[in-house]
């Protein structure tokens, strides 16, 4: 009877796990589609566009942005990488090339990293963007880039 009782009991464990678990799954999946799309529909779109107003709510005040350019250090504060943004021609209005390609993004909680691939101007970026869920919803807190060439 123990036995039985114990069986019983470790099964009932191991659903109520493997139910968690599906559970997290479930979020994390529908966090990487809510990242996916803010990367999509404002990230990509305002760098293209070159419009900040589009840019600005995707990321958190205070991000910093750090890496290297044609092998030159990059470090800016969020308010200069708009300031450049606002104040060069748009890839759009340039006529060069422009593709933003997600690679991959990994949710832990409501942390999360980004890696993607932008191609704009005569550059090539990889990017690691991490995010932070807050109220509800994902922000950029820090950018690295690094031009990769062709």
């Amino acid at each position: 009877m123990k036995t039985l009782v114990l069986t019983a009991f470790l099964s009932g464990l191991m659903l109520v796990a493997k139910a968690q678990n599906q559970k997290k799954m479930e979020i994390n999946k529908q966090d990487s589609l809510a990242i996916g799309q803010v990367l999509e529909n404002q990230y990509f779109k305002g760098i293209y566009e070159g419009d900040i107003e589009v840019l600005r709510p995707v990321y958190q005040p205070g991000t910093l942005l750090f890496g290297d350019v044609k092998g030159q250090p990059y470090a800016k504060t969020l308010d200069q990488y708009l300031d450049g943004v606002k104040n060069r021609q748009s890839v759009k209005d340039s006529g060069k090339p422009f593709k933003g390609t997600i690679i991959s993004i990994d949710v832990v909680n409501s942390i999360a990293v980004a890696k993607v691939h932008v191609k704009m101007y005569d550059f090539n970026y990889d990017e690691f963007l991490s995010f932070h869920k807050i109220d509800g919803k994902w922000f950029i807190v820090n950018k690295m880039i690094t031009d990769v060439g062709d």
